[in-house]
C-alpha cells in the first residue's frame, strides 16, 4: 500500500472522534513490529522517527527513513511516515527527500518569542513543500538529556489562551500539548487533566496531540480521546517490550545464544502485541 500522509490520517480520527497511535522507530524490527501490529488490529498508524533515533544512526537520516518507508509501503493497511522531536533545521529540511509527510518541530527549549519565530519559519518551509507540522507548548519532560520534570509542576501544563495565540501566530497544523504526561515512563501511572485537555481543545482549532503515552493507563487514554486527543505517540512502551523479550530470551534459557536473530524475533513479536493493543485501546 502506498505510504499515506500522516495529516490525512490524523484528520479522519479526528473526525470520527477517534486516536491515531504514532509509534517511534528506532531499528528495523521496530517498524516491522508496528506495521505486523497494525496488521492484526486493523487499524491505520503512524511510524515516526525521532532527531535522537537519527542520532542512534550515524546522524544518517536515509538508511533508517528508507527501511520504515519500504515497511510501510508492504504494509496492507494504511501507514505514515513522521519525523518527530526535530530542534535542527538541516533535519527539519531532510525531510522532504526521505518523503515524510509531517514533522514534529521542537522548539520548546526556546524562550516563547523564540518558539513562536522559530517554528512560524519552519511551517513556512515546510507548507511551500506540503509537508505537516506539529509543534509543541508546555514542558512535557523526561526526553533524553533533560533533567526530570514533574508533570503537575506549576507553570509546566499548557494554558489554553497561549496556545490559541500560538497556533494562530505560527500556522502548525497540530499542536502537542502538557496535560500531565512525561516521556520515559516506564511505568504506567500518569493521571492526565481531562479538564484542561477539553479546554485546549476548544481553545485551538488544530488536533492534540499526547507525548509520553508510554506511561498512561489504558482507560486514562481513551478518557483523553474523548476529551479532545487525537494523535497519541508511544515509544518507551516498545524499548520496554524490546529489552524485556531479549533478557528473558537469554537470561532465561539460552544464555549461550549469539545468533541476534533468535533473540530479535521475539523482541519484535513483543513489539507487535504492545502496538496491537495499544491500537486496541484507541478502538475501544
Amino acid at each position: 500500500m502506498p505510504l499515506v500522509s500522516t495529516g490525512e490520517l490524523v484528520t479522519k480520527a479526528r473526525a470520527k472522534g477517534r486516536g491515531i497511535a504514532a509509534f517511534n522507530v528506532i531499528t528495523l524490527e521496530h517498524a516491522e513490529a508496528i506495521a505486523l501490529g497494525a496488521e492484526r488490529a486493523g487499524s491505520p498508524a503512524i511510524l515516526q522517527i525521532s532527531e535522537n533515533a537519527v542520532k542512534f544512526h550515524g546522524g544518517r537520516l536515509s538508511a533508517v527513513a528508507a527501511a520504515a518507508a519500504a515497511v510501510a509501503r508492504a504494509s496492507s493497511v494504511p501507514l505514515s511516515l513522521h519525523l518527530d522531536h526535530v530542534e535542527s533545521v538541516e533535519l527539519l529540511r531532510a525531510a522532504h527527500p526521505e518523503g515524510f509527510s509531517s514533522v514534529m518541530f521542537d522548539a520548546s527549549k526556546l524562550s516563547y518569542a523564540d518558539n513562536v519565530k522559530a517554528t512560524a519559519e519552519a511551517v513556512r518551509w515546510a507548507h511551500e513543500r506540503d509537508i505537516w507540522i506539529e509543534a509543541e507548548l508546555g514542558k512535557v519532560g523526561g526526553k533524553e538529556g533533560e533533567p526530570p520534570l514533574d508533570a503537575h509542576a506549576p507553570g509546566v501544563r499548557t494554558d489554553p489562551a497561549e496556545a490559541a495565540a500560538y497556533v494562530r501566530d505560527t500556522g502548525v497544523d497540530a499542536l502537542a500539548v502538557a496535560v500531565g504526561s512525561s516521556h520515559a515512563m516506564t511505568e504506567r501511572t500518569a493521571v492526565l487533566d481531562h479538564t484542561l485537555i477539553a479546554a485546549l481543545r476548544d481553545a485551538v482549532p488544530v488536533p492534540l496531540v499526547l507525548h509520553g503515552s508510554s506511561g498512561v493507563p489504558d482507560e486514562e487514554i481513551r478518557r483523553a480521546v474523548a476529551s479532545g486527543m487525537v494523535k497519541i505517540n508511544v515509544g518507551t512502551a516498545l524499548s520496554t517490550a524490546f529489552t524485556g523479550a531479549v533478557r528473558g530470551y537469554l537470561e532465561a534459557a539460552h544464555p549461550t545464544v549469539v545468533d541476534p536473530r533468535k533473540y530479535l524475533a521475539p523482541a519484535r513479536e513483543a513489539m507487535a502485541g504492545t502496538v496491537e493493543r495499544f491500537l486496541g485501546v484507541l478502538r475501544a
